[in-house]
């Protein structure tokens, strides 16, 4: 296994981690390409709860890039400060990372991934909250207001902002939906789907599938074995 690209994501890189918070991580990593043609294919993703690291081979975060998954997109817009592991192939998958980008895509990622907040908080609510219960909840809500806020920003603009500029409005936000203010949260987002609706995005209807493929075939070039070697 190879690493080409990880860096500190969620909230540490949003600008919204406290004393105690998770320390998030993400990775991609190429597989020797050899692997792809055994019987048992190499495994696609590693996933480790202590420390918290998700790792995904080069094919699979394609797929959940051009897919618009918020959290492999991130990978490329973090701060350079977050990044761990930078590769010449890191670089080149920075380097083209608005060809992962369709509008349709970023929609329903984003909008859809914020429902599910939602639906985390609306299952809470209307009962009594225990301590730990009400700090869930405000994660949750904070969640619903930072991919609400991501992903209106990069449908507008193109551009993924992950540190946020201004962190205490959505920690305050966190709390009032805890607090019982759950009509904001479902005004916020229903907000956000009327301005997906109208607003006027510099996104394309579909990825540029053919840069992604580029660069994910010189991944496999790369880490073919040397001429005349004898794999395994």
């Amino acid at each position: 296994m190879h690493l080409l690209l990880s860096g500190i994501v969620g909230s540490v890189a949003y600008g919204l981690a406290r004393p105690g918070s998770d320390v998030d991580r993400i990775g991609v990593f190429a597989a020797p390409t050899v692997a792809f043609h055994g019987l048992h294919p190499p495994r696609e993703s590693m996933v480790t709860t202590d420390p918290d690291v998700t790792l995904h081979e080069a094919g699979k975060y394609a797929r959940l890039a051009l897919g618009g998954n918020p959290t492999a997109t991130e990978l490329m817009w973090l701060p350079d400060d977050c990044y761990e592991t930078r590769s010449a192939l890191g670089d080149r998958l920075i380097g083209i990372r608005s060809a992962f980008l369709s509008a349709p895509r970023v929609r329903d990622a984003y909008l859809g991934y914020a429902a599910q907040q939602f639906r985390k908080l609306a299952s809470r609510s209307g009962g009594t909250f225990s301590a730990d219960t009400r700090l869930r909840t405000a994660k949750h809500a904070r969640h619903l207001a930072r991919l609400v806020h991501q992903g209106r920003l990069l449908y507008a603009t193109g551009v993924l902002e992950i540190r946020l500029a201004d962190p205490e409005r959505f920690r305050a936000f966190g709390e009032r939906v805890a607090g019982g203010e759950l009509a904001e949260a479902r005004d916020l987002l229903a907000e956000a789907e009327r301005d997906f609706d109208t607003t006027r995005t510099p996104l394309p209807q579909r990825p540029d599938e053919a840069t992604v493929e580029r660069w994910l075939l010189d991944v496999r070039a790369a880490h073919l074995p040397p001429a005349g070697a004898c794999p395994g």
